[in-house]
């Protein structure tokens, strides 16, 4: 009877498949074969609208950039006043 359930305890333990470095790389190759399947399924932009995005990030980056410009020149400006 105890030897049934040593078999049976056998069969239910979950199996191991090749060591650690093995399955290390299987682990990687099957991370990017599931992102190779997820980025066929996007909706990538046309050329046009990725220009036209483009554009739209860059020109926001130099109105930013100038703004933060004008507040340290500013900031730079007071602390010269104040320390004399």
């Amino acid at each position: 009877m105890a030897a049934d359930k040593d078999v049976k305890q056998q069969k239910d333990a979950p199996k191991k498949e090749g060591n650690w470095f093995t399955n290390f790389f299987k682990k990687i190759g099957k991370a990017f074969y599931n992102m190779y399947h997820e980025l066929r399924k996007v909706t990538w932009p046309t050329k046009s609208a990725l220009i036209n995005y483009s554009l739209v990030v860059l020109v926001f980056l130099v109105v930013m950039g100038v703004i933060i410009g004008v507040f340290d020149v500013g900031a730079s400006w007071l602390v010269r006043l104040i320390t004399g």
